[in-house]
């Protein structure tokens, strides 16, 4: 679309600093939101301009969202199309490509990407797209055209279920767009996993704790292994591969533990893995005390909504201490969350405080997040959502 043909949303003044220090993101509250403005159908291409009118970039705008304004690009003159989300798409594969070394992989990871909104997870030839803003709901045929173009794609699958699409007027829906939805393998760590497309968690599989399953699995020769909230295995099964003397998969869903079961077949370990379906708090309390060298715990969301941050918060710390009890003296407890409203410091929190419960001590050997494809953008620190610390327990 030619610049001439954007409308133009204009700053309030004084509103421009945080824009022009790198943020990607301009508020409602910023923003002169004028007649002119307010008449912008919601997913516009847009023209961001300074008070004083110099352009900013081009971004896509919706003035009924809080954040009304997402930059796509800081060039004015930029013609978003096809072609613009194929630099962006070539750009992000070959970093992934270097890092992780097997296309299995999160291709693009929001505005770290250049793509406000947008989840694209890579299954081999196979692609899960996850389209979460109202400007990147309107560009999705061009996202879709650039996607064929650049990888001739097997599988392609809108997964826009999200939550947050409702604060964006925009439906929650799953639909086929190229080839057929279920269940595909992939690789990690050179092991072999299963993901259900369509109807698994977020986009199928969670990639982001790749790292964090290869260290723990180093730590898991002729270890028992208890690995809560298995999901498809990612973390125990890993461990079985690696000399694990035995592991429990535990979670309360069975079309999670039935994706795991056939991880264990894959990786040839059942002998080594069981597989345990319920509820983990429950499950926890019941164990034997000092039974596992290594205890993993990767657990949902706590805290989805602000207004339970401070009980969702507890959840950690009461995690740790049904979990910490389980481990053996000098062995390894793992503990993840990828609540984005708790962060770093109250995370660390909540583990102390659990620890304290459980009357056990030990040293922190690793606080990590989420895995190289994972990208931050410098302007939002705050979306680096997982937090893990990895504990040797006394």
């Amino acid at each position: 679309m030619a610049l001439k043909k954007l409308p133009t949303v204009i700053l309030r003044a004084g509103e421009d600093r945080r824009v022009r220090s790198g943020h990607p993101w301009a508020f409602s509250n910023e923003i002169l939101m004028d007649a002119d403005a307010k008449a912008i159908p919601a997913g516009s291409l847009a023209t961001l301009r300074a008070p004083g009118g110099e352009a900013l970039g081009v971004c896509t705008f919706n003035p009924h969202s809080l954040i009304a304004a997402r930059l796509l690009t800081t060039n004015p003159e930029a013609q978003v199309d096809a072609l613009f989300f194929g630099r962006l798409l070539t750009r992000a594969a070959a970093l992934r490509d270097r890092l992780v070394g097997v296309p299995y992989y999160r291709l693009i990871h929001a505005e770290a990407d250049g793509m406000p909104g947008v989840i694209v997870d890579r299954f081999g030839d196979s692609f899960v797209v996850q389209v979460n803003t109202a400007g990147m709901d309107a560009l999705t045929p061009v996202i879709l055209e650039a996607l064929e173009a650049e990888f001739s794609p097997r599988t392609i699958i809108l997964k826009n279920d999200s939550p947050v699409r409702v604060l964006e007027g925009l439906p929650r829906e799953v639909v086929v767009a190229k080839g057929e939805a279920g269940s595909i393998e992939l690789i990690e760590n050179d092991a072999r996993f299963v993901a259900d497309l369509s109807g698994g968690q977020k986009t199928g599989w969670f990639y982001d704790q790749r790292d964090n399953r290869r260290f723990m699995a180093g730590l898991a020769k002729d270890a028992r292994v208890l690995d809560a909230y298995c999901y498809s295995g990612g973390f125990g099964v890993l461990a079985a591969t690696r000399g694990a003397k035995s592991v429990l998969c535990l979670d309360r869903s069975q079309p999670a533990l039935d994706a795991a079961q056939k991880a264990v077949e894959l990786n040839k370990v059942d002998k080594i893995v069981s597989l345990q379906k319920g509820e983990v708090f429950e499950t926890l309390e019941k164990q034997k005390p000092r039974s596992y060298e290594v205890v993993i715990c990767d657990p949902p969301a706590f805290v989805k909504n602000r207004k339970d941050l401070k009980i969702g918060a507890q959840g950690y710390r009461k995690l740790v201490r049904l979990a910490a009890p389980l481990v053996t003296k000098g062995g390894f407890f793992f503990v993840a969350s990828c609540s984005h409203l708790v962060d770093v410091p109250l995370f660390a929190e909540q583990v102390r405080r659990g620890l304290r419960d459980a009357e056990r001590t030990g040293r922190i050997l690793l606080s990590s997040g989420a895995a190289l494809d994972h990208p931050i953008h410098p302007g939002l620190p705050e979306t680096a959502y997982l937090k893990a610390m990895v504990l040797q327990l006394d």
